[in-house]
């Protein structure tokens, strides 16, 4: 399986463990059950999961974790956390989290899914008794499609600890139609080769090798098969056999250039150069990249020297010297450049990634003196994983720097504060209604017992408004005048006229009395909640004037001790960047100073050969000048 296909299926992985569903057997996609988000915190660490930034989603996620925020999705959360350290490759807390949710009770597919990915990871990262311990926890409560693949990985991985039998016993069973059951069919005859079982690891071999395949993917296995066999039957010394193997590799498939060699070297076995020299000849054209051009171009002047065209087999000698020569100088610039930082810098720049994490890769090559090189570079396990351990060394460096500014903000931010609580405490202090608030308590007391008075003596007139009392003070002026009048009979009408008015006022006071007596109490029940709250509000400030200075020197505190954590930081980051990058780079250097060595091996053996092949066209002359004189 390739990288790409790995990621894309890891990144499924985390999907399903992110939402808590997985693609129904066989690969038909089966709806979703509805997935309610409860907690808004979770909601926003799913965002951006599903965004691609695995750093904000893991910050963001482990944050609401700390101030418990995530009630309603704790072991849901957890599995978010466990697969996006899979994502960076920390596996080992991560199958700390799936093993605390399974001793919790977790149900069997969770259980099954979390070990499954856990072992792909750890398989991918090369770390075998990891992932076989991984694999082992897995029982029977995968679907069928991931179980398939299970039982697949298991014996890959069984294979990469040596165990052949042992591997070859997982694949016996999965051996039906199908994708899957051809990668199964390709392996098996591998671990059966492997293990000393070469006729039945071939039949499975050859069966994989005549299938009709229908997209690249199988095509590519399907040329896989028939290139093991072709190169295990020159091994066997049975070059026809080996003939009709690589007759089926396609000629511009990935193992083409393999296959064409081979082919080349099983018709030089059964003395038939023509056919060989054809065959290598449109190999040596081909990129010089690759290790089987390079081989045949030595090849092509030994056909040329079995045919007896001695010189131009020397000819092709010479340009195969010169081409190694060559491509020994181009070696050498590439390993000047990538020692000179030129590669990951490149690397970095020709492909930015928003955050860190394990899904991101490489899509566009750096421009260096010689880009096909790093074909060669790129294709190892071993680069890519320590590249990937240096470009997350990057991000983090690149982090730190961006809290250091926002620290210095969060600095500039507090000493404004500061300066504003200093200049506005004065004001505060001088307009401090301590007091005032008490005085207006002493009054609400004093009207409260007014009230009582007024509606036990059932006094209407106590609660008479504006004009009432305006009206009622005119009544008494009147009542005053008719008093002074004594028993005049000419004031007798005025007399009825201000009973009947005075009466009126009363009857109206006392009619109103009830609900104006149930708005007072209500307003002056609303008038002490407005005094308590008055009184909590300068209690708080009370409080504040004490505890803000000391908020204050707990955040500058605060943001000193994460500078200086973060300036303990720094230094071990860009210490372990340039650590890493050594190794990255000196990775990259021992792949291309292996190839150079290849091309001084085969430099010597073509010096070698071409002094034989003087010899041998030297031999040919004299034989030719002796036949006459004989």
């Amino acid at each position: 399986m390739t990288a790409h296909a790995v990621r894309c299926l890891v990144r499924a992985a985390l999907v399903a463990l992110a939402a808590g569903c997985l693609p129904a057997a066989g690969g038909a996609a089966e709806a979703p059950p509805r997935h309610v988000v409860k907690d808004p915190y979770f909601g926003d660490s799913l965002f951006y999961f599903y965004e691609g930034r695995y750093f904000t989603s893991l910050t963001g996620l482990m944050v609401s974790q700390h101030f418990d925020r995530l009630s309603h999705h704790g072991d849901e959360a957890e599995i978010l956390r466990g697969g996006l350290y899979l994502s960076y490759g920390l596996h080992r807390e991560a199958g700390e989290i799936f093993a605390r949710l399974i001793d919790k009770g977790a149900s069997p597919s969770v259980r099954d899914r979390a070990w499954y990915y856990l072992a792909k990871i750890r398989y991918q990262r090369g770390l075998l008794a990891e992932a076989l311990d991984a694999i082992g926890r897995v029982q029977n409560a995968l679907p069928a499609g991931l179980d398939e693949d299970r039982r697949l990985l298991q014996a890959n991985l069984l294979m990469a600890r040596g165990d052949y039998p042992g591997a070859a016993q997982v694949l016996q069973a999965m051996t039906a139609k199908g994708t899957g059951g051809m990668y199964a069919r390709f392996n098996l005859g591998v671990a059966l080769v492997k293990s000393g079982d070469v006729a039945g690891g071939t039949k499975w071999l050859d069966e994989v090798g005549r299938t009709v395949a229908v997209d690249e993917e199988m095509r590519s296995v399907r040329d896989k098969a028939n290139v093991a066999l072709g190169f295990a039957a020159l091994q066997a010394n049975q070059p026809q056999q080996a003939t009709q193997y690589l007759e089926r590799v396609r000629l511009n498939g990935m193992l083409a250039n393999k296959a064409l060699l081979g082919f080349g070297w099983a018709n030089a076995s059964l003395k038939q150069p023509k056919l060989a020299l054809a065959s290598w000849s449109e190999l040596a054209g081909r990129d010089a990249a690759d290790a089987a051009v390079l081989e045949a171009k030595l090849a092509v002047p030994y056909a040329y020297a079995e045919l007896g065209a001695f010189g131009q087999s020397a000819d092709e000698y010479n340009n195969a010297i010169a081409a190694f020569d060559g491509e020994t100088a181009s070696l050498d610039e590439s390993v000047a450049a990538i020692r000179s930082g030129k590669l990951l810098d490149g690397l970095l720049a020709s492909n930015p990634g928003q955050e860190m994490g394990w899904f991101w890769s490489i899509g566009t090559l750096p421009p260096l003196p010689h880009a096909r090189h790093l074909a060669q570079i790129l294709a190892l396990h071993e680069f890519q994983e320590a590249f990937k351990n240096y470009r997350d060394l990057q991000f983090l460096a690149a982090n730190l720097r961006q809290w250091e500014d926002k620290l210095g903000v969060f600095g500039d931010m507090l000493a404004t504060r500061r300066q504003a609580y200093a200049e506005r405490l004065p004001q505060v202090r001088a307009n401090e209604r301590g007091e005032a608030i008490d005085a207006l308590e002493k009054r609400v007391g004093s009207l409260a017992a007014e009230l009582d008075r007024a509606e036990q003596g059932a006094d209407g007139a106590a609660f008479a408004d504006a004009h009432e009392r305006e009206l009622a003070a005119r009544l008494q002026r009147v009542r005053d005048a008719l008093a002074r009048a004594g028993d005049d009979p000419a004031y007798a009408a005025a007399r009825e006229r201000y009973r009947r008015v005075a009466g009126a006022l009363a009857w109206q006071l006392s009619d109103e009395m009830v609900p104006r007596l149930a708005d007072t109490k209500r307003a002056l029940q609303s008038t002490g909640q407005g005094l308590v709250e008055a009184h909590r509000r300068d209690a708080a400030l009370a409080r504040a004037q004490v505890d803000e200075p000391a908020h204050f020197d707990a955040f500058a505190q605060r943001i000193a001790d994460l500078q200086r954590r973060i300036h303990e930081l720094m230094p071990r980051v860009a210490q372990l960047s340039r650590e890493q990058q050594n190794v990255v780079q000196e990775l990259a250097v021992a792949e291309l100073e292996h190839e150079k060595e290849r091309l001084a091996l085969y430099t010597t053996q073509a010096r070698f050969a071409l002094a034989q092949t003087y010899d041998r066209a030297n031999e040919a002359k004299d034989a030719n000048h002796a036949a006459p004189a004989q």
